[in-house]
């Protein structure tokens, strides 16, 4: 189908070689949306682009580091040699860090951390405002985790309270205030937030981020990012959900 087509959905995904960002791909793809297939690794993205396209979904592999300016406005470049907007961006790439105790924890481990969960996820959505903005109804999907809310790492029940870290957990709650932020300016665009998890039931989706020993599945894992993906134009923005519905703060 031709991208240029009023009926096509367009989605750029980050992060789209593997686990959620791979699922969220494949399932967009069986919608007939146009998939701009963002990784980091090339060789990895040709490979995941090529076992979707088999699959006969309609994927464009886009070259994307989410920490280098360059690569992001290279990936912007090819994305405009294909369609005039963007429907959604995914902000799906991140980076677990190492779990470093806080004691033992270095700015530089922060910093490595933040580079791909927070300044990425601003890099990218910066440079694909004009097209997500030429959309009628652009759509933002930040991908956060349970860890970064306030509520669920002071409830002593939730496992990620016993989880003793500061990069990964800070940078997600970082992601937060920055998407409700992009939400209140940016009324045109619905900008929200997904985790792959069950907060009320301490479930969290298998991805290699967690050696794959969550107990949801990863397709489980994308359902909140789906459904805010394919929000409709009276849907919400500035909103954190789970599979299961709103997460608290």
């Amino acid at each position: 189908m031709d991208v240029t087509n009023a009926e096509q959905t367009t989605v750029l995904i980050t992060g789209g070689n593997k686990g959620l960002g791979f699922e969220t791909a494949r399932r967009l793809g069986e919608q007939g949306w146009t998939i701009f297939l963002g990784s980091r690794d090339e060789g990895r993205g040709r490979t995941a682009a090529a076992k979707l396209i088999a699959g006969g979904a309609n994927v464009v592999m886009v070259p994307l580091d989410v920490t280098s300016d360059e690569s992001v406005a290279n990936a912007v470049r090819l994305v405009r040699e294909h369609t005039d907007w963007l429907d959604v961006l995914i902000n799906n790439a991140g980076a677990p860090g190492k779990i470093i105790a806080p004691a033992e924890a270095t700015v530089d481990e922060i910093h490595s951390v933040y580079d791909t969960n927070v300044y990425g996820p601003i890099r990218v959505t910066h440079a694909l405002l004009p097209l997500l903005q030429a959309a009628e109804n652009p759509r933002v999907v930040m991908v956060s985790s349970g860890g970064s809310s306030f509520a669920v790492v002071t409830d002593p029940g939730q496992p990620v309270s016993k989880m003793h870290e500061l990069a990964y957990s800070s940078s997600k709650a970082a992601l937060n205030m920055i998407t409700v932020r992009y939400a209140q300016a940016l009324p045109n665009i619905k900008f929200n937030i997904a985790t792959p998890g069950e907060i009320a039931n301490r479930k969290f989706a298998a991805t290699d981020m967690n050696n794959h020993t969550g107990q949801l599945t990863v397709t489980q894992g994308t359902d909140s990012i789906v459904r805010l993906a394919m929000t409709g134009t009276d849907g919400p923005t500035g909103t954190f959900i789970d599979r299961l519905g709103p997460v608290a703060w």
